[in-house]
């Protein structure tokens, strides 16, 4: 039986250097053990980067390939691309469990020892020397890199309680502390946010990525490190802290450049994976595809706006945390209801404002038009843009021979009524609303006849949003909720004079 092949029970009961000499153990190379794991798994057609949606084509690939070269990674993308979550996910492709020598500070190879003492145990034990074993998630640092990291963090320093301690010269190699380099041997070392490491420090890291050394202070000591670096980064043109010097982005093998989810689909599959739901909320609130298409198109709305900044990007942070507020804002509306079970609705949608407000960074001209006018702005984008996947275009009926499918609608609401459709409104008030608009119900018959009951009354109040969307109906907003009326005398109308607006109009 060749060692590769021994079960992780049978190892772990290995517990010194001759067993493992027997076992036919021989040392191999972090980045080694990589590329080995790796092509199994290819053989085997198995998935190797679980829950990463999207990169199939691109990014996978990228990095699949620089695996099997050994590189150094840098991965290069802007905020919310599931950089850090890649770099994680690359410590499964190592072997469960490595023999250590036991006691090691540096995870010394048993048969190649790096470190003074793993030395000493060897050449005092022999073949007793005793083994420890690391499991692989273990052998994963990660380090965000901010301005205060020093070159003690990474590498090491001379300690000066150590040298007290133990009666040491400084001149011994045994004072030294070793940092979080080090320390990572025959792991996987990241760093997260490199721009933001200061250039001093950057520098520091040149020896280890290309002869696989370390230097520290005025020691004459030379560690051939075993490391696989995984960087990660935004655009230097987005940083302003800082930039990867050069020589060190030469020293990085492959520079892997992450992207945004390129369809709806695949972003309401990171959106399911990555939100926190709560068992209760399940159970409570029902959704449906049409809402989670809205946050989806939202943050692709974001990334195409003229308010908000592409280079710093719209993370996908954006639409988890607005589905997380959306269940809850439902889930709230049904405890203050007193119901057992509740529909999402267009209200619900449009009240996860302030999960979007955070996630954006504006330009000018979005700091001046603020930023929950511009949260408004991208959620009623959002809305226009998925009401024509369900209903006509209401500009095309306008010029049809048939007439607009709106036009019972839209008269109605220029006889001078009005609808309120409030955010904490019960089931029955809600339908009540709905249902008083004469034609609303007969185009999501005709249109979206497969909606039924409770789906119905949804797609009549996206009907109403899509109409307003379309500069059909005026949309205001009330202190609680929203009122629909007639597009012109929503422009005419103006508060008397001593009162104060309470309506903002979108």
């Amino acid at each position: 039986m060749q060692y590769e092949d021994i079960k992780a029970e049978n190892l772990l009961k290995i517990k010194t250097l001759g067993q493992l000499r027997a076992a036919g153990y021989e040392p191999q190379t972090v980045k080694q053990e990589l590329r080995r794991n790796l092509i199994r798994r290819l053989q085997r057609k198995e998935e190797v980067f679980p829950g990463i949606w999207g990169y199939e084509e691109t990014v996978v690939p990228d990095l699949q390939r620089a695996i099997l070269s050994m590189h150094h990674i840098n991965l290069l993308g802007l905020r919310g691309q599931a950089k850090t979550r890649i770099a994680r996910l690359m410590a499964d492709l190592l072997d469960e469990y490595i023999p250590v020598v036991q006691g090691s500070e540096l995870n010394d190879d048993p048969l190649q020892p790096l470190s003074r003492y793993a030395k000493d145990q060897i050449h005092e034990h022999g073949d007793d020397t005793p083994i420890g074993w690391m499991h692989r998630s273990d052998r994963y640092t990660e380090k965000l890199a901010t301005p205060d990291v020093s070159v003690a963090d990474l590498i090491g320093d001379a300690d000066p309680i150590k040298a007290a301690t133990l009666k040491l010269p400084y001149s011994d190699e045994r004072v030294i502390h070793f940092g979080l380099i080090p320390r990572s041997h025959r792991g996987i070392f990241v760093i997260n946010e490199l721009p933001d490491l200061q250039a001093r420090i950057q520098v520091s890291l040149f020896n280890i990525l290309q002869e696989g050394d370390i230097q520290i202070r005025g020691f004459k000591v030379r560690l051939p490190l075993d490391i696989q670096f995984v960087f990660t980064a935004n655009p230097e043109d987005y940083t302003n802290r800082g930039s990867i010097v050069t020589p060190l982005k030469d020293r990085i093998d492959s520079q892997i450049i992450t992207h945004y989810p390129k369809s709806i689909a695949i972003g309401k599959k990171i959106t399911q994976q990555e939100a926190h739901i709560k068992e209760e909320q399940e159970q409570l609130v029902t959704t449906n595809d049409i809402i989670s298409d809205l946050i989806e198109q939202v943050a692709f709305e974001a990334r195409e706006s003229e308010y908000v900044d592409a280079k710093s990007g719209v993370s996908a942070r954006l639409t988890i945390s607005a589905f997380e507020s959306l269940l809850s804002a439902a889930e709230r509306r049904a405890l203050l209801n007193g119901e057992g079970k509740t529909y999402v609705r267009l209200s619900d949608f449009l009240n996860t404002i302030p999960a979007v407000t955070g996630k954006v960074e504006l330009v000018y001209e979005g700091e001046q038009e603020g930023a929950g006018h511009v949260a408004q702005v991208l959620m009623g984008k959002a809305i226009r843009t998925q009401f024509l996947h369900y209903f006509p275009d209401p500009d095309k009926g306008k010029k049809s021979k048939e007439g607009s499918p709106y036009k019972k609608i839209t008269d109605w609401f220029g006889d001078g009524n009005t609808v309120d459709i409030l955010n904490d409104a019960t089931a029955s008030e809600y339908k009540k609303a709905l249902q008083a608009i004469p034609g609303l119900s007969e185009l999501v018959e005709k249109y979206r006849p497969e909606a039924k009951g409770e789906e119905k009354l949804f797609m009549m109040e996206f009907a109403l949003h899509g109409l307003a969307e379309h500069s059909q109906l005026s949309k205001n907003r009330l202190s609680t909720g929203l009122q629909f009326k007639d597009l012109l005398s929503g422009m005419f109308t103006m508060p008397s004079f001593g009162e104060e607006e309470d309506e903002d109009d979108f």
